[in-house]
């Protein structure tokens, strides 16, 4: 497999099939989900990827729920790419599935809930459906870039960002700092001076939580595409704004945005400007 994931030509798909795209993503992290149950708050071994003296955990759970992602794939939809954080790049027709398996794999080492499976699909420029599981919740973030909506057992609605259009305002959240390069961290810093309130934690929750409104702002640095891939649609579908700290294209990661509307993530970027 070849790790040159990156942008390619546009895919065109049609509102037939994006709706397919978006019911496969539900069912298929619902499945992978149910997977990395039976690791969850058990005795499971994590083994560290990274080398140099870091940390960059890897269990059981993530390569099961990987591999249930890949055999849907494998099944439904042959010719598509995929790329994965535990098993590298495949090409395919253009259009590439992006997978994490566990997005806060830290989280489910110990016990906490803020962890998720991503799943998103992306075509070549941008990603064009995304799905957020947490199973032990059993909570479903899914959004196709126009609409999102929230699931949770039998119910079910529709997401809408929060109006919030001041940084005095405003709830800001991040991951935490260690992934933050310095002149990245001093951009941070300028803007979590200016917000009401900021908190650390929480991975692919975040950006859930951006999308219902409980949130204005989210921001994490040294993301991988797998990291943010699947959340695009889900912030934009409720109404939301995602980029790079340049306003750039947020699809293959880096210092990256989502906040609440277009005014607020205007006056963000402003924000991050002034260091």
């Amino acid at each position: 497999m070849s790790d040159s994931f990156g942008y390619s030509t546009k895919i065109s798909v049609t509102a037939e099939d994006k709706t397919q795209f978006v019911e496969f993503a539900k069912r298929t992290v619902r499945a992978a989900g149910a997977a990395t149950l039976p690791f969850f708050r058990s005795d499971i071994e994590v083994l560290n990827k990274a080398g140099d003296g870091q940390f960059d955990p890897v269990t059981e759970a993530d390569r099961a729920a990987e591999t249930v992602i890949r055999d849907a794939l494998a099944e439904s939809f042959p010719t598509h790419g995929v790329y994965g954080e535990e098993y590298g790049y495949q090409t395919g027709n253009g259009l590439t599935w992006v997978i994490d398996p566990i997005d806060g794999t830290r989280a489910f080492m110990t016990g906490m809930l803020h962890w998720g499976v991503l799943l998103g699909l992306f075509d070549g420029d941008v990603p064009i459906v995304g799905a957020m599981y947490q199973p032990y919740t059993q909570e479903l973030f899914y959004g196709d870039g126009e609409r999102t909506f929230f699931a949770q057992g039998d119910a079910e609605r529709q997401l809408r960002t929060s109006l919030c259009d001041e940084l005095g305002n405003a709830v800001l959240a991040t991951t935490g700092f260690e992934w933050f390069e310095q002149e990245d961290r001093l951009r941070f810093d300028q803007l979590r001076s200016e917000v009401q309130l900021w908190r650390t934690g929480g991975d692919c929750y975040i950006y859930g939580l951006v999308a219902m409104g409980h949130v204005h702002l989210g921001t994490d640095a040294s993301l991988n595409p797998y990291d943010i891939q699947a959340l695009i649609p889900i912030v934009q579908g409720a109404g939301g704004v995602v980029t790079t700290y340049d306003g750039g294209n947020a699809s293959m990661g880096g210092a990256v945005l989502a906040s609440a509307n277009e005014v607020l993530h205007r006056k963000a970027l402003d924000a991050l400007s002034r260091r």
